[in-house]
């Protein structure tokens, strides 16, 4: 083969092996590179020595261990103290809740209910906890519990210890509790606080949902799939929750319908419960004087259950257990509390524009219910009774307008006034961020807000 032939197998191969072009070429030749590298590596990397091969050495030393009847001793010779958490059931004495958590002290147990400050711990509740710290004899170091005397009151710790000279002695300390927003969803299945109940809702809370939307919900014609959203307040110590506080929102669907409320205080003013665009949700007037009862008479003519004559019934009577709570159906001023022949026990309150409402049959007036007290709507007036013409224990309910007698059942139940323009911005926000809670709590509605605004 000519020279020349050779050259031009070897340019051909070569483009073959490094391509065609110049971009091929370079990246060929890279590559090539590498692998002779790295080939040249694992020839000369040396091998790893075999473990086996290795230098072992092995290293013996006696540890004295402590004889178990000196540790046995030391316990003995030391003094042991117990801290303790407990929950106080309902209706549990004192000496045996105390037995229960490890207090073995008749001391304590007389030092509590006899110290003006510590008898503040008889003061428990259900699922109160209380906290202890006793000696290996049962004998109490210190005890501490909080007490409050009443939901709108300062909540409080009581703490027992024994001081220096080991004298029991007591201190009440204003409490700092953390405060928490929480939510809640209840569904009603029967009705409206076993619906609570399966929710874990506290009983402060429910009573305030239920006042809420009392002026617009039926609690007697709730329906299976009706359901409420709340947001309230709560306050904690030490990881447990002292108290509940103020429901500072909330939403009822009641046959498909949906009600919505916020709390509000405006400048200067006394809060409420507004609609999510500023309508105060508090009517004029309740629809019922008496919480959870029904109709028995309306107002019609009628035979009189004790004289047997006919004639108007210029009220409404409700049937309900003597005792049952009666409520001012709005805000008014005590015109007359006193016995009232065929009335009986009767409070007469007077309104804004001639308005005035009547309360008979009463068995007892409420504290404080006099002639010229003032009352808001809600507040406790009287008791139902028997007392007057009447056949059995219930409230005869009357609506006057000028003093003439009108079917409370059928007036227009007014609303309040709304809030102030210059207020509006505020409550926005803030029902916005209540709004936005409602929907965490619903998926699916959550899902259709953020469609809505992606168009």
């Amino acid at each position: 083969m000519r020279p020349s032939d050779k050259l031009l197998r070897l340019a051909s191969g070569s483009r073959l092996l490094f391509g065609t072009t110049r971009a091929s070429r370079i990246v060929s030749v890279s590559a090539l590179f590498f692998a002779v590298c790295a080939f040249g590596a694992v020839g000369v990397a040396p091998l790893a020595p075999d473990a086996s091969d290795l230098p072992v050495k092995r290293i013996t030393e006696e540890l004295s261990l402590p004889k178990l009847e000196d540790q046995v001793a030391a316990l003995e010779a030391s003094e042991q103290q117990f801290t303790r958490e407990a929950t106080f059931k309902s209706s549990e004495p004192l000496s045996t809740f105390l037995q229960r958590i490890g207090v073995d002290d008749d001391e304590a147990s007389q030092f509590i209910k006899s110290d003006s400050i510590a008898r503040s711990m008889l003061q428990f509740r259900a699922d109160k906890t209380v906290a202890v710290k006793t000696d290996d004899e049962g004998e109490l170091l210190w005890l501490q519990t909080t007490v409050s005397d009443g939901p709108d009151k300062p909540v409080r710790n009581i703490v027992i210890k024994r001081d220096t000279g080991g004298k029991l002695v007591s201190s009440d300390i204003s409490a700092s509790l953390e405060r928490r927003v929480e939510m809640a969803t209840a569904y009603i299945r029967t009705a409206f606080y076993p619906a609570a109940d399966d929710a874990l809702i506290p009983y402060n809370v429910t009573e305030q949902v239920k006042s809420m939307f009392e002026t617009n919900v039926d609690y007697q014609r709730l329906q299976k799939g009706d359901y409420f959203n709340i947001v309230y307040e709560s306050f904690w110590q030490n990881g447990e929750r002292v108290r509940t506080g103020r429901v500072l929102a909330g939403e009822f669907s009641n046959s498909g319908k949906l009600y919505q409320a916020a709390w509000f205080e405006e400048t200067g003013g006394k809060g409420g419960y507004y609609t999510f665009d500023g309508k105060s949700l508090k009517k004029a007037f309740l629809k019922s004087p008496i919480e959870f009862t029904r109709v028995s008479s309306g107002f019609s003519m009628r035979v009189h259950p004790i004289s047997g004559q006919w004639k108007a019934h210029k009220g409404v009577d409700f049937a309900a257990a003597t005792g049952t709570p009666i409520r001012a159906s709005a805000d008014g001023v005590v015109d007359s509390a006193a016995p009232s022949n065929g009335y009986g026990n009767l409070v007469v309150l007077k309104h804004w524009n001639n308005y005035s409402t009547a309360y008979a049959h009463m068995s007892r007036f409420a504290a404080g219910i006099h002639k010229g007290s003032k009352v808001s709507q809600g507040d406790v007036i009287g008791y139902v009774g028997t007392t007057g013409w009447s056949t059995g224990p219930h409230l005869h309910y009357e609506f006057r307008v000028n003093n003439e007698a009108r079917d409370p059942m059928s007036i227009n139940m007014t609303e309040a006034a709304p809030l102030a323009a210059n207020e509006m911005n505020r409550f926005k926000g803030f029902a916005g961020d209540m709004n936005h809670r409602f929907n965490l709590l619903h998926p699916e509605r959550m899902a259709e807000t953020m469609k809505l605004a992606l168009r």
